[in-house]
């Protein structure tokens, strides 16, 4: 079988221009079909024209489809395109979303008594005003969809795709199902029928995901070039010249002809592709984030912790990779972290700063033995005469990865992750509960972890929360992280999230609304094949729905093996930077602060060159807002400052 790609796009474009009813518009670099047709069987075409030689649909096949999908109302589904026989208002085959939806319908009528089948893709979120390429893979009862080459979602039904449906006398329709109820609002750029085979190891291989290509018309790949002659443009095509406000957006290919401005300062910017040249006369301004400090560490940082005690200062915890020379505590003085104390510790992942009364604590999760094979982490307790943290207890953990403190109505727990005993992965972590008579902390409860990395607690109300961050089972990172709830006296659990390699959760309110964001550090399975990228997937943010009594999906970014989330204010506003520590090539990659935007969610507003980035940190003083950024690839931290002006 010749398994050429059947270029649906292609086929509603005449060879001497532009369809009736169709505009070409150019958004982020790239150029897509607006379909502003009153008439939509003008945007269709007979199946003959693709089915040459058969005139029956393929049993296997994939669709690819390239697409801007503007936001749609709550209620409104929208068509990509439809197959429908003339005699018939039944759709043959046909795509569709909604609003955190994409629906596959098809006409089986062997199977279904002539009624039409619907495979549903829910937590799908298309309408966010960015470019997405979504390849649908049918073979059998298998049906399985892939957004920006991230991590398939797959579905099985009770109904099959049919093995023999009829194309005679069919027609493909783009954009609508042959009325103007439906018709797609957004931009499309390809779409394209591959008979036969999953098309995902043929897509996904370039680096920008969002506009992989397999087959684009013509007049949608390069940008018009004017004749030599007084002739127009041989494709008209508008393009879309939104301003960008805020902060300094990035400036690459995707962003060139697009404008930036600068409210506070007055300036008017142009991208040209690299760099935002000034339209305007205006003052240089500083930029966004600025390298204030080149923190050079013991070895490489695994964790940091940043902590004020009263009467002595700020003060930043390392958690350092060898020992010796151990970990190290650092002390702000003079706008700067300087070295303050070492403590011993082995392969130490993090700390966490935490009171009882008046007693001030640091405890360190230690990953390996010390030199006796003994394997415990430690509590330190700050001595106001010495004013050094001091040895208070030592408690045995299991490849410990991260503590979490917390009260909970007046008495004080402490949790540790302990992330795998040998090679086990499946093992109990523990929660410790301070007893005052002994002055020592004791088991309260065990809850059976997989690898996991990180422990999170948070309060709604009077209900106290605890998530979990599994990473690993031994066999797959595709596993479930767990939110727990406080009901009478122990934790039990509340909700179940599908994650994949789970690094960290970081709880954050904005107003009212809860969120919960994860960190996915990469996609492993051991039963399945690989990947094309393991590390490349989606991070997601998730918002409490306080009428389901549930946390559901909110938004997802593109991470790049995800370790760490942290959430910090500026002013009114509110921002989100990921530690992104490999892209599957490079440590040398990009960590990125998102700006809160509204309804818009999390926008990417600044990209900060990180090695290996583990672990970050927001903190203020009297001078400013900064962040601090630990690397587990050199023995060098940062202290970047927030320009604010």
């Amino acid at each position: 079988t010749d398994l050429r790609p059947l270029d649906i796009l292609s086929e509603v474009v005449p060879t001497a221009g532009l369809a009736r009813g169709m505009r070409v518009f150019q958004v982020e670099g790239v150029r897509g079909f607006q379909l502003v047709t009153s008439r939509p069987r003008a945007l269709g075409f007979p199946a003959s024209r693709l089915f040459i030689h058969c005139d029956r649909f393929p049993e296997e096949f994939s669709i690819i489809v390239t697409l801007r999908v503007l936001s749609v109302p709550a209620k409104r589904n929208e068509y990509v395109f439809t197959l429908m026989a003339e005699e018939s208002p039944s759709v043959l085959v046909g795509l569709r979303y909604s609003p955190h939806k994409l629906h596959f319908l098809f006409w089986s009528q062997e199977r279904a008594g002539g009624w039409q089948t619907r495979v549903t893709f829910p937590n799908v979120s298309l309408s966010d005003n960015q470019w997405h390429t979504l390849i649908l893979a049918v073979s059998g009862q298998s049906f399985s969809l892939t957004v920006d080459c991230s991590i398939p979602k797959d579905v099985v039904v009770e109904t099959p795709f049919p093995a023999s449906l009829s194309v005679k006398r069919a027609s493909f329709y783009l954009g609508n199902r042959r009325r103007r109820k439906g018709v797609f609002t957004g931009l499309l750029r390809q779409l394209v029928l591959l008979p036969g085979a999953d098309a995902t190891p043929r897509i996904c291989t370039a680096m920008n995901f969002k506009v992989a290509t397999l087959s684009v018309p013509t007049v949608l790949q390069d940008l018009p070039v004017k004749p030599a002659s007084n002739e127009v443009l041989k494709y008209p095509y508008e393009t879309d010249t939104k301003v960008t406000l805020g902060s300094r957006p990035p400036c690459t290919k995707q962003e060139k002809a697009q404008f930036w401005f600068n409210a506070s300062r007055r300036g008017l910017y142009l991208c040209n592709g690299s760099t935002w040249i000034s339209m305007l006369e205006v003052k240089q301004r500083l930029d966004y984030v600025e390298e204030y400090q080149n923190l050079e560490t013991n070895s490489e940082t695994m964790g940091v912790e940043v902590f004020t005690i009263p009467k002595a200062g700020l003060f930043a915890a390392t958690a350092n990779r060898y020992t010796p020379p151990g970990s190290a505590i650092y002390k702000w003085t003079d706008g700067k972290f300087v070295p303050y104390q070492n403590i011993p510790t082995y392969q130490a992942q993090s700390w966490k700063y935490f009171t009882i009364g008046k007693k001030i604590f640091l405890a360190v999760a230690n990953f390996e033995q010390n030199e006796r094979g003994q394997e415990f982490s430690v509590i330190y307790k700050w001595s106001r005469r010495k004013e050094k943290f001091i040895t208070y207890q030592r408690i045995t953990t299991h490849s410990a990865r991260d503590w979490e403190a917390f009260v909970i109505e007046g008495e004080t727990f402490l949790a540790v992750v302990n992330h795998r005993e040998g090679n086990n992965h499946n093992i109990d972590s523990v929660i410790y509960r301070w007893n005052p008579r002994t002055g020592l902390f004791e088991t309260n409860q065990t809850i059976p972890t997989s690898g996991a990395y990180d422990w999170e607690f948070f309060t709604i109300g009077p209900y106290s929360f605890l998530a979990v961050a599994n990473t690993f089972n031994g066999t797959s990172t595709k596993i479930y992280s767990h939110i727990y709830i406080w009901l009478s006296g122990s934790f039990q659990l509340f909700q179940s999230i599908l994650t994949f390699g789970a690094a960290d959760w970081e709880v954050f309110h904005i107003g009212d609304r809860v969120f919960l964001a994860v960190a996915n550090s990469h996609s492993y399975d051991s039963g399945m094949p690989a990947p094309s990228n393991f590390y490349a997937i989606n991070s997601s943010i998730y918002e409490l729905n306080i009428t389901a009594q549930m946390f559901v999906k909110f938004q997802d970014l593109l991470t790049y093996s995800a370790l760490d989330w942290e959430f910090f204010s500026v002013g009114d506003d509110s921002f989100l930077v990921v530690a992104n520590s490999f892209d599957g090539f490079t440590f040398s990659v990009n960590s990125i602060i998102y700006r809160w935007q509204g309804y818009e969610g999390f926008v990417a507003a600044h990209h900060l060159p990180t090695v290996g980035c583990r672990d970050w940190e927001a903190f203020h003083t009297a001078e400013g807002s900064y962040l601090l950024y630990s690397s587990a690839k050199e023995p060098l931290s940062k202290v970047l400052k927030l320009k604010t002006t």
